[in-house]
Order: structure tokens, then sequence, then C-alpha cells
């Protein structure tokens, strides 16, 4: 990847991760209290919908930049000898290039989400206050709690689609004979990410439980396994996807943003 490619990556990923992340916030604070502990209504309904909004707009540059950078790296790096020569690796280089964007960008992330689902669940707590409580209380390792069941949330779901997205892509441009526009790629981006968000809605459950925990509970220190045990004895099949209405609409609609934005930013820049 060269310097130009490099910029491209940085700047489209970054565009790309505020538009969605801004756009779509309601949806994600809706789907934060449907998966809450105390319930959708106790954690504050649909009063204060922008709730944790701040987080949101300082993480969503740098985190999605983190995620572009490295996918685009590692994808021009495992490809460079052996994806032209044997297409069928070409998925497997998809998986693991965007398995470390993912674990480099949940060092951005998960901090930025901490304080933002701590947010939507609390309406009448800022932003800024439960950053400070957050730090006095549990310190920086309290910014990231949940960054193990983040990332092992993560990687599942970015093994589906970021390969189901290039699939997706091969053979709509193969059929149609010439390169994707945009907004074609946004539509598979769509399709893509509806399926992961569904698939991978238990793991949000355990991720959302673990970061909204008080601090020095059982929750706080569980594994996505015993959260994941805890709901299904608790709530059972229903538990393990509440939230997955919202979470497919938020990502489906995010993945047509998303990726769209991203192509079109990218293709623009280049």
């Amino acid at each position: 990847m060269d310097r130009r490619e490099f910029v491209a990556s940085l700047v489209a990923g970054g565009c790309a991760g505020m538009c969605v992340d801004l756009t779509l916030f309601p949806l994600d604070t809706i789907k934060t209290r449907l998966q809450s502990q105390q319930g959708f209504y106790k954690a504050g309904g649909f009063r204060g919908i922008y709730a944790g909004v701040p987080s949101a707009a300082v993480g969503s540059f740098p985190n999605a930049a983190a995620f572009f950078v490295t996918y685009e790296c590692a994808k021009s790096l495992l490809g460079a000898g052996g994806a032209p020569a044997a297409p069928q690796a070409a998925p497997v280089t998809h998986m693991l290039a965007a398995s470390l964007g993912e674990v480099v960008a949940c060092l951005i992330r998960v901090p930025t989400e901490v304080v933002k689902q701590r947010a939507q669940a609390s309406p009448s707590s800022s932003t800024y206050s439960i950053l400070l409580a957050t730090l006095r209380e549990e310190g920086v390792r309290g910014l990231y709690r949940g960054y193990g069941s983040t990332v092992l949330r993560e990687i599942p779901f970015s093994l589906v689609q970021f390969p189901l997205w290039e699939y997706l892509k091969t053979l709509w441009s193969r059929r149609q004979g010439h390169m994707l526009s945009p907004w074609q790629s946004a539509v598979c981006g769509a399709l893509a990410g509806a399926v992961s968000a569904f698939v991978t809605t238990p793991l949000d459950v355990a991720k959302t439980r673990i970061m909204l925990a008080k601090a020095g509970s059982t929750t706080a220190s569980s594994s996505i396994p015993l959260v994941l045990y805890d709901v299904w004895r608790s709530r059972g099949l229903p538990g393990l996807f509440a939230g997955s209405v919202p979470r497919v609409a938020l990502i489906s609609l995010g993945g047509f943003i998303f990726l769209g934005a991203y192509e079109k930013v990218r293709c623009t820049l280049l």
C-alpha cells in the first residue's frame, strides 16, 4: 500500500464511521436499552435518545479510520503473493485482514463504547460525568472493561461481514461486466451487515451486559459464556436475541452508509 492509498483509506474510513454513527445513533440507543439488565423502560425507554452521542462523535472517526487502514494494509500484505494466484484464498485473506482491523480498532472503540453505553442506559447523567465517574471508580482499566468481549463479538462479525461483502461485490461485478459503483457496494454492504448482525446478536448482548454491569459485580468480571448462560437461564432464547431487530436494522442501514461512503470517498481520493 502506497502513501496515497493509506491516506485515502484513513480519510474514507473516518468519514464513513462518522456518517453511520451519528446518523443511526437513536437505533443504537434503543438496542442498548433493550439489552440492558434493568430492561428497556428502566434504562430510559425512548427518553434522551441521543444520550452518549458526544462519546460516539469523538470516537467514530479514529475508530473507523484505524479499522480500514489496518484492513487495507493487511489485505495488501496478505494478498500480495497469494490472492491473485489463488482466488480461493481471497475469503481467508479478507477474514484475517478484518480480524486484525477489529483488534486495532477496538483499542479506540471500547473506551468510547463504555462511556456511550453507560450514558445511553442512564440518560439523566451527562457523558462527561460518566467518564469522570468511571475513571474515579475504576481507573483507565474501567474504560477497557469488555475489551475482550467486544473483540470476541467483532471478530466473528467481521469474519461473516467482510468476506460476504467482498464476495457479493465480486459476484455482482462479474455479472454486469464492470466494477461496481459506490451505491452498489453499499447494497452489498447492507446485505452482508444484516446477516452478520443477526447471527452475532448473542455476543452483542453479552458485551452490553458486561459493559453496563456495576463495578465489582459478578457480571463485570464474567466471561462471555457465563453471561450468555445467565441470560439464557433468566430470559431464554428471546433474551439472547434481545435487540436483534434494531441491531439488524442499525447494521444493515449502517452497512449501506458505512461501506457505501467508504467506497465513494476512497474512489474520489484515488
